[in-house]
């Protein structure tokens, strides 16, 4: 007897866990008939593989714990035993019963091997072997609506809190100042995807504090952004630029700023409606509204006044200059795509979090209600999903496919996966 090349440990778990086997005329090795009434909650710490399952054996029915095991010598081979955290197993599943005739400290023992369909353990081999965009792109178009509507929830809630994960460790660092979490967080989102960590450090080099100060002042906030981004260090002739250093000089000295180094930025393979300096003088206008940020996220009552908060024109020097001394005939600026991208990724999750932590439901309904009525997002990936079959209705469906194919399909995540499941049940 062998075991299946096909069949790893955590195959056979996964085919416990959720029942993948024919279930009927199930006995133990020595007779007696067998119904799984709960297969048990897998344990991932040390000790038997699930606890609190109930199964009926003959006329009795059990509670306890069941341990799973390729071959029934495994037992041994691990070192059960002599272990005491195996002695009240009320089953012991195989795939190959390997010791007939021999009994294993008198735990019913109950093979699988042929219960288990062979086509499953195909699958699974052409999910593990698969080159494809995603391992099961040939197949996930006929997975069931319903099992896409609940997983993609669940991606979305795994995806949320890990970004909210961040927001709340930096609330921590600055005893919950919403508004100095709102200025970081945007700050790093301007920047996405490839100035995200600069961006993120010149807001965390400028204490919110100081740029509150000035936020009337168009001229002024922008000689502080420029500044600390290492931007005025050598403005050449630039008139603008000249007189933004002049004004940053004094404010440098005042607040003893440290500036970033200038080579902290990324220019390469940047479209110019996003170099750096696009970014730092649009997030400028922003920060330069009347109102705190924050609160105006929280006020706004619908998609088109939340989006309306991000386009906002730069200083009319940003409007013929891509970098300071370059003057061009007009600029571009980043269009709907790049504010929703700052909604989604940022802006939405903080609104949810903030509901959270304030026990509102309004504000985490909001925040599900906007992500729901925005595009799905645009990039190679989403448009990989869509040659595979799976469309995506919106944002909160595009997120939860990034979640996926990031956290599980490069993985190999197939086991964890409710689409995966199901196609090796299907």
């Amino acid at each position: 007897m062998f075991v299946n090349p096909q069949l790893s440990e955590e195959l056979f778990q996964q085919i416990w866990k959720c029942r993948l086997f024919r279930q009927d005329h199930l006995f133990t090795t020595t007779g007696e008939p067998v119904q799984i009434i709960y297969p048990g909650i897998l344990n991932h710490h040390g000790g038997p593989d699930f606890g609190g399952a109930k199964i009926r054996i003959g006329a009795t029915l059990w509670a306890g714990q069941v341990e799973l095991h390729l071959r029934t010598s495994d037992w041994f081979r691990h070192g059960h035993h002599s272990n005491a955290q195996y002695d009240r197993i009320i089953l012991h599943v195989v795939f190959v019963h390997d010791m007939p005739g021999r009994d294993v400290a008198g735990v019913p023992c109950l093979e699988l091997q042929s219960h288990i369909p062979k086509i499953l353990l195909h699958r699974y081999e052409a999910l593990r072997q698969s080159a494809d965009f995603v391992p099961c792109s040939g197949s996930a178009a006929a997975v069931p609506h319903l099992t896409w509507l609940a997983w993609k929830e669940r991606l979305l809630a795994e995806r949320w809190e890990r970004k909210m994960g961040g927001l709340q460790a930096w609330l921590i660092c600055n005893r919950y100042n919403w508004e100095e979490v709102c200025y970081w967080a945007v700050a790093q989102s301007y920047g996405m995807p490839v100035n995200g960590s600069p961006m993120l450090q010149l807001a965390q080099v400028l204490p919110y504090h100081v740029l509150l100060r000035y936020r009337h002042e168009p001229l002024v906030l922008e000689a502080l952004l420029f500044g600390q981004a290492g931007f005025l260090e050598d403005p050449g002739s630039d008139v603008y630029a000249l007189q933004l250093q002049q004004e940053y000089v004094y404010l440098k000295r005042k607040y003893q700023l440290l500036p970033l180094a200038p080579h902290a930025w990324n220019w390469l393979r940047v479209r110019p409606s996003a170099f750096p300096s696009m970014r730092i003088a649009a997030f400028a206008a922003l920060m330069g509204q009347p109102s705190r940020l924050f609160s105006c996220i929280l006020e706004a009552k619908d998609l088109v006044a939340l989006e309306q908060l991000f386009f906002i024109q730069p200083s009319p020097y940003w409007r013929t200059h891509y970098r300071f001394g370059q003057p061009v005939q007009r600029t571009s600026r980043p269009g709907k795509q790049a504010v929703h991208s700052i909604l989604i990724n940022t802006v939405l999750p903080l609104l949810f979090l903030y509901g959270r932590e304030k026990q509102s439901r309004y504000y985490q309904q909001q925040a599900l209600h906007f992500l729901e009525q925005l595009p799905p997002e645009n990039n190679t990936i989403i448009k990989a999903w869509e040659n595979a079959g799976i469309k995506q209705e919106n944002a909160l469906e595009s997120q939860a496919m990034l979640q996926l194919k990031q956290y599980y399909c490069d993985a190999r995540r197939c086991l964890h996966c409710a689409v995966g499941l199901k196609i090796l049940s299907m």
